[in-house]
């Protein structure tokens, strides 16, 4: 029996709710990627979030993947600011890094990603905003000066208020290029171990290496940084 074209359609209907039930389904029961840092001071565990900060989140899990996180210390760590790793072996030795990844600051808080708030993770950089490689820093109080500043719409921008200052008609490729406003990257945060993370910034600080200041006079290893499947 050829069903008539009142059932064909109801199907259909029903096709497409099945459809939409399973794609909010699979949004709802998604994981994001987490990453376990094994360290001297304690284990902890990163949530990174390749849908706000898609080119940043490949380039942080590719040094995971290729193991060079471990065996580098956290060598800059500043209590009520941020502690930061990445980039350093236990001698001081500089590890050799890939391209850097391009700036996603404010493509992410755009989206709806976190700002430099307590526990989140964000890349760190030099004053180049394009320079980011393979250090991260934890931020460990809320950093709003490091948030990337979103430009308002329109060229010339008709109203743009910065620290204090308005300033108005200004050209918009000037604010978007504008490396103050910039920001730093946040990626990720933290999920667990936040606990060891505030025992790691309040370590007893001071010069080596390279580094004046800072550096952790015990230093903190990170023995291993595994991708948790």
């Amino acid at each position: 029996m050829t069903p008539s074209k009142q059932t064909r359609r109801a199907c259909l209907a029903l096709a497409a709710l099945s459809l939409l039930a399973g794609q909010a389904w699979s949004q709802a029961t998604a994981v994001s990627p987490r990453v376990k840092f094994a360290t001297t001071a304690g284990d902890f565990v990163l949530e990174v979030y390749p849908d706000k900060a898609p080119k940043t989140v490949a380039n942080f899990l590719q040094y995971v993947q290729d193991k060079h996180y471990d065996g580098t210390v956290f060598h800059r760590v500043i209590n009520n600011f941020m502690v930061q790793g990445g980039g350093y072996d236990a001698g001081f030795a500089e590890k050799k890094t890939r391209a850097p990844v391009p700036h996603e600051g404010r493509e992410a808080l755009a989206k709806g990603g976190d700002k430099n708030t307590i526990g989140t993770v964000a890349m760190a950089r030099t004053n180049d905003p394009n320079s980011a490689s393979s250090q991260f820093f934890i931020n460990v109080k809320d950093n709003d000066f490091l948030n990337p500043t979103l430009i308002p719409p329109g060229d010339p921008v008709p109203k743009f208020d910065y620290q204090g200052r308005v300033y108005e008609n200004t050209p918009r490729a000037q604010l978007v290029n504008a490396p103050q406003l910039f920001g730093y990257t946040v990626f990720g945060k933290v999920i667990s171990g936040m606990d060891v993370v505030n025992k790691m910034k309040a370590v007893p600080t001071g010069a080596g290496g390279p580094f004046p200041g800072d550096v952790p006079k015990t230093p903190i290893l990170i023995n291993s940084a595994t991708l948790l499947k």
